[in-house]
């Protein structure tokens, strides 16, 4: 039998039982010789300097170490890192690419219940659920039953920005509604955008033309506030904003103001800074639906990273490619 090759857990030890519950943990510890009850949150620790020696794999995770210079050299074997999260670029560092360490990311994974949330919202503001619930609170008489003009999802335009691992799996998931999807992402083109299966439109054209905007791209310093006063006021009146990417890519308080006009509505997994400030007037926005940047794995998801890296980890463990490397010329175009 082939030996198994040494690894370490790099993360918060809280996380561990999470993403690797015992089914998984076995599965794992049949493809790598790992002792679950040594993590480390610092590489440089002197009780881990033996391990560390032996290590040629780290499984990270939320609560990695930054992998600079220093911590590398505490790991001298180290040939691949299995990243049980998302982005890599909070941790990752060029030492980790000089190195020649190839990285790989459960992020595409992690995708799904993003993509799966933002379906969720999509659907639920085309019936305008969350205005009606404030409604029906203060209204207990509702007539129930009649047909309400102005809402409803079919043929409802929802314009994805960004053709990101979310992005592309949730128009996936739209495709089964009867809805008009389109496209804004400066990196795809035409014969692309063909193949996955919607029209192509410069941002400007996609905010006047839908009904929801959805946000997938990364957070760079050209996206920084791609969604400001302009753009906010290009959306057509009764339009809808959601974001489950990161915060920086809207200005919120640009945002702010054209909620107070009562145009517009947001849905705000994500926000910047976050969390918000106690006092910022989007918690208090009728139009304004905010939830603790939990679009992303949660509860019985977070297992699913774990077995991406468990399925990483034997075909590293076979000496096979791994799926999910991450190319690092491609970092700046991602989350």
């Amino acid at each position: 039998m082939t030996e198994r090759p040494q690894a370490v857990f790099a993360m918060a030890a809280e996380n561990v039982p999470l993403l690797f519950p015992p089914e998984l943990l076995t599965r794992l510890r049949a493809c790598v010789d790992i002792d679950p009850a040594l993590v480390a949150r610092d590489l440089t620790e002197p009780r881990l300097r033996e391990a560390l020696a032996r290590a040629e794999i780290l499984i990270t995770g939320w609560g990695c170490p930054r992998l600079d210079a220093a911590a590398l050299d505490a790991v001298p074997k180290l040939r691949a890192v299995l990243h049980a999260a998302g982005s890599v670029k909070g941790f990752t560092t060029a030492e980790v690419w000089r190195r020649g360490i190839v990285v790989s990311s459960a992020a595409a994974a992690n995708a799904l219940p993003v993509a799966e949330y933002t379906l969720a919202m999509i659907l639920l503001t085309g019936k305008d659920v969350f205005a009606f619930r404030r409604l029906l609170r203060t209204r207990r008489d509702f007539p129930y039953g009649d047909v309400i003009p102005g809402i409803g999802n079919h043929g409802r335009r929802v314009g994805v920005v960004g053709a990101s691992r979310v992005g592309r799996r949730l128009i996936e998931l739209l495709r089964p509604y009867d809805l008009a999807v389109t496209l804004t992402d400066p990196y795809v083109d035409a014969a692309e955008a063909v193949r996955l299966g919607v029209p192509l439109l410069p941002l400007d054209e996609l905010l006047r033309t839908s009904d929801v905007v959805t946000l997938h791209a990364p957070a760079t310093p050209e996206t920084r506030h791609l969604i400001g006063a302009r753009e906010l006021a290009l959306m057509p009146t009764g339009a809808v904003l959601v974001n489950t990417a990161r915060g920086t890519l809207v200005d919120h308080d640009a945002l702010a103001e054209e909620l107070r006009t009562g145009r517009l509505a947001a849905v705000l997994d994500v926000t910047d800074p976050e969390p918000l400030p106690a006092d910022s007037p989007l918690f208090d926005l009728p139009n304004a639906f905010i939830t603790p940047h939990l679009a992303g794995s949660q509860g019985n998801e977070v297992s699913r990273l774990g077995r991406t890296v468990v399925e990483e980890a034997g075909r590293l463990s076979a000496g096979d490619g791994l799926l999910y490397a991450v190319d690092p010329t491609a970092l700046d175009r991602l989350a």
